[in-house]
């Protein structure tokens, strides 16, 4: 009941913030303005012009102290994008640091966009959580069957949390796959100079390959998300374009970019898959023909 009360509370705060504001978020749509993120205390405030943002900031300190509430300063910070010169914001006179990564909901979040932070600390997170059951794996008395379950359930979701919308490189990917098959190679005992092709290690222990399985968990999210109504946050989120002119020079690998290839790899557009995502079952039929073994790389 306490925990309600204080998601009830803090959603006032907010609502109070930026009841009266004048479009001082990121425009979202053609009419709409994405003004914060919010997850019971976790806050993020979006604005495109820091005057905006420090307007945000000086409310919301106020709204919240109405009722008791303080900002925690050392935790606050700003994340600048796409400026050379870092937008002063301060808190009742304090200014806060500015930083170019944060974590948020379990996630980190850079000001380029780019998914290696976040997965230097899942692979950190997994390897920790596979050397706690690092007794189950030398043990004889449990079935491989038994220990690949378990490795799906406890490291591979640690070591996978968030992959559906990680914008990933070929560099990222190799550093996933090292990871996953050196596991796999522990949990069978195989060592130097015991050796086994990729391929074999993932037949032999009913696996997919990690291109695989980024791809089916991009695909089956991008499907759920879908079947979502059309003004929902994240559905608006697949087809976002952010204001202003990017860099000169070649486009970054971007998770759109990445998706939309793998649709024009398989002559399919975004309205073929909208309409398929509608049907559960022709989804997961199109999540197999875009996941297809033979379309990745083992």
């Amino acid at each position: 009941m306490s925990s309600l009360l204080f998601i009830i509370v803090v959603d006032w705060v907010m609502n109070s913030t930026i009841s009266n504001s004048n479009n001082t978020g990121i425009r979202w749509t053609l009419f709409n303005y994405l003004e914060d993120l919010d997850y019971a205390d976790d806050l993020a405030l979006l604005s495109h012009l820091e005057t905006h943002m420090q307007d945000k900031t000086t409310k919301l300190q106020k709204n919240a102290s109405l009722i008791g509430l303080n900002i925690n300063i050392k935790k606050s910070e700003v994340m600048p994008l796409n400026t050379t010169e870092p937008p002063l914001i301060d808190l009742n006179g304090t200014p806060l640091d500015c930083t170019s990564s944060f974590t948020y909901l379990g996630s980190i979040v850079t000001s380029e966009g780019g998914a290696d932070k976040d997965i230097r600390a899942r692979i950190g997170k997994a390897r920790t959580a596979f050397l706690k059951l690092r007794h189950i794996w030398k043990t004889s008395n449990i079935s491989k069957n038994t220990k690949i379950r378990l490795y799906n359930s406890c490291v591979l979701a640690v070591l996978l949390y968030g992959a559906e919308c990680w914008r990933m490189t070929e560099k990222d990917i190799n550093k996933l796959s090292s990871f996953h098959n050196g596991c796999l190679r522990k949990i069978l005992r195989i060592f130097w100079p015991r050796k086994i092709t990729n391929k074999d290690l993932h037949e032999t222990t009913g696996s997919n390959n990690m291109e695989t399985l980024l791809k089916q968990k991009r695909w089956r999210w991008i499907g759920h998300v879908l079947r979502r109504p059309a003004e929902d946050l994240t559905r608006v989120a697949l087809r976002w374009t952010p204001e202003g002119k990017r860099k000169k020079g070649r486009p970054k690998t971007t998770w759109r970019r990445t998706v939309e290839a793998e649709m024009k790899e398989h002559g399919i557009s975004w309205g073929v898959i909208e309409k398929k995502a509608q049907n559960r079952d022709e989804w997961k039929e199109l999540v197999l023909a875009l996941c297809a073994p033979g379309h990745n790389k083992d």
